[in-house]
């Protein structure tokens, strides 16, 4: 691997430290992720949320199998079908499309299709309900032991959901929603979402979200692995830290003058 060496000043540095600090990785890891994003974009251009564009091209072998599932769809269908999977006259369409080559008819594949919520982001995803699951434990176990917490301190370490106006964080929300059908995990968060309108935060979130989560993994790296639950409980003090960095740095430097 090659070593790229750059000099910046020290002010620069420092920002790129409490940015790294805030995502949780190393200086040398964020910034090779800059560069990274600045050669290799994962997209050619942003699209809005549901919008997959379609494609301008197909491998012969696709256009058939596509086709022939249009043509099977159709002999399948009952004769008064009129649901997404349209009715024969549509699938029979779709299958002509694809068999005579009108690329500019091909959106009807991907008509529906959400672009792609990256690996990353369903991580990240899951790594703040995990957070949010444990802030929540811990709360219920300190209560129990008779600790009275502040109540704003309570609020705000609440799970709010992502905000539904925005195209990557309304993917989240379905992602969530997804995750917790059939209450099977994270049912603890259930309430949570129920009374925030349903996991609609109506304000950008993932920022916080990961300033915590950063400040959540510094929590957990510095203990020994454990075997019961509770050696997962975070302590009033390390509560109180997770919602400090939910407190944007420059707004921390503020409060602090």
């Amino acid at each position: 691997m090659a070593v790229l060496n750059i000099r910046v000043d020290d002010r620069v540095r420092g920002q790129l430290k409490e940015l790294a600090d805030d995502q949780g990785e190393s200086l040398s890891e964020y910034v090779r992720d800059l560069l990274m994003e600045a050669v290799v974009p994962v997209y050619e251009q942003e699209v809005e949320h549901g919008d997959e564009p379609p494609v301008e091209s197909m491998r012969s072998a696709d256009r058939q199998t596509l086709s022939l599932l249009h043509r099977i769809l159709a002999r399948v269908l009952p004769e008064d079908a009129d649901d997404v999977d349209g009715d024969r006259d549509y699938q029979l369409m779709c299958a002509k499309i694809l068999e005579e080559g009108y690329t500019g008819e091909y959106w009807h594949e991907t008509a529906g299709f959400s672009t792609e919520l990256s690996k990353r982001d369903c991580g990240r995803v899951k790594d703040i309900l995990d957070m949010f699951r444990i802030c929540t434990y811990s709360i219920d176990h300190l209560r129990k032991e008779g600790i009275k917490l502040d109540d704003q301190l309570i609020c705000e370490l609440k799970f709010m959901g992502f905000d539904h106006n925005d195209a990557l964080e309304g993917h989240m929300a379905s992602y969530v929603e997804f995750l917790m059908r059939g209450g099977e995990r994270w049912t603890e968060l259930q309430p949570q979402i129920e009374g925030n309108d349903g996991g609609n935060s109506h304000s950008l979130m993932l920022d916080t979200y990961l300033r915590m989560l950063a400040e959540y993994r510094r929590i957990m790296e510095g203990r020994k692995r454990g075997f019961s639950r509770l050696d997962y409980l975070l302590s009033e003090d390390e509560l109180e830290r997770i919602r400090e960095a939910s407190i944007h740095p420059s707004n921390r430097r503020a409060a602090e003058e």
